[in-house]
């Protein structure tokens, strides 16, 4: 097939961005165990990105901080200053934009693109991912890493490859071998107790996953299953989408054993809030309807939700609307293995500025 047929996707990934941010901006910082989020010593909240220095010590983002803090007693914690990060993001699709407008952010620090077409019929996605990378570097002083592929799923498995300040190409040849080779837990999609069901049915690569019958892993694994199946052999058709207003903010995790009383559940849910509110932070938007997702041990899901006469993205608020639900909800000695919390009714504080594509692209962060 000729080259021409195929799509040009970069993945840009920001390599500890926040962490990256700061110590650019404060030389104290430079060369330490550097933790964005959370509190000083770890005293509640979550991590929000670690410095390299501190990722040595096994220190990752959504962790909790008292679990930081044990795992690097040297770490400094510092507060995430969101309209610093969303100034160097906007920058940082100015220098996109010189090439494409078929920009898809992800958050912050992370954006698909679609150079297929570029604007200065550069050609090659690979000098334009170059092209980027230098640009962020000699004008904003930070690195990214890229992967650069024929579709979304293995550019962004790509720029995670080389980090940090990598570049990697992987081409439409190699891609299914590829795949056939990729650790499970390397999946985008794939977290902890997935891959561990996975890995007790014996499945541990992508080659072994591409075994099952499109039923098989329909059956074991839901919808995912069915996107898992295509991109084992390469076929990742999704497009890099420019624009899509945000209709809900959500996280969520899976546990390795149930929960079965309302003050277990409540723990986990103030943790998971903590995560929802840096993801607020960093768009500034506000909503009045807070939902609690219950997935039980049967794998029935059943959602509850609260709506307020105000708009609200601080954590106070959004605890004090998830304890109201916990302890109405008729779940005491029900066995949960997934809670999710999200927020929904959004006024989005950007609407004004609907001529500005970079604002607009902002609304997702």
């Amino acid at each position: 097939m000729p080259d021409k047929e195929y799509r040009k996707i970069i993945h840009i990934d920001m390599d500890a961005f926040y962490a990256s941010v700061e110590q650019r901006d404060f030389p104290e910082y430079r060369g330490k165990p550097l933790i964005v989020g959370g509190s000083p010593e770890g005293r509640g909240g979550v991590v929000a990105t670690a410095s390299y220095e501190a990722r040595k010590f096994g220190v990752r983002s959504a962790m909790p901080s008292k679990t930081a803090q044990r795992l690097c007693s040297e770490a400094i914690f510092v507060y995430p200053r969101f309209d610093a990060y969303k100034a160097v993001s906007k920058h940082i699709h100015e220098i996109f934009h010189r090439y494409t407008d078929i920009i898809e952010p992800l958050s912050l620090d992370e954006a698909y693109l679609d150079v297929t077409n570029d604007k200065q019929n550069i050609g090659y996605a690979m000098d334009i991912a170059r092209l980027i990378k230098q640009a962020i570097k000699e004008e904003l002083h930070l690195t990214a890493s890229a992967g650069v592929s024929i579709n979304k799923f293995v550019a962004k498995i790509a720029s995670d490859m080389n980090k940090p300040d990598g570049l990697t190409f992987i081409g439409p040849s190699r891609i299914e071998a590829f795949m056939e080779k990729l650790a499970v837990e390397k999946f985008h999609g794939v977290g902890k107790v997935t891959a561990a069901k996975m890995k007790a049915m014996g499945l541990h690569t992508g080659g072994d996953l591409k075994k099952l019958s499109e039923q098989e892993m329909l059956q074991h694994f839901g919808k995912y299953g069915k996107f898992c199946y295509q991109i084992v052999r390469g076929i990742d058709n999704r497009e890099v989408q420019p624009f899509r207003e945000t209709k809900s903010v959500s996280v969520e995790d899976t546990y390795q054993e149930d929960l079965t009383t309302r003050d277990a559940m409540f723990r986990e849910l103030e943790t998971l809030a903590e995560r929802l509110v840096i993801r607020l932070q960093r768009t500034g938007l506000k909503g009045r309807t807070i939902t609690v997702k219950f997935k039980f041990h049967d794998f029935t899901i059943m959602t509850r939700s609260r709506s307020l006469t105000t708009l609200i993205n601080n954590k106070e608020n959004i605890i004090d609307a998830v304890r109201l639900i916990v302890y109405a909800a008729p779940v005491e000695d029900k066995k949960v293995r997934l809670l999710g919390v999200g927020i929904a009714n959004f006024e989005l504080p950007l609407q004004k500025k609907k001529n500005n594509d970079i604002d607009k692209q902002l609304r997702l962060f």
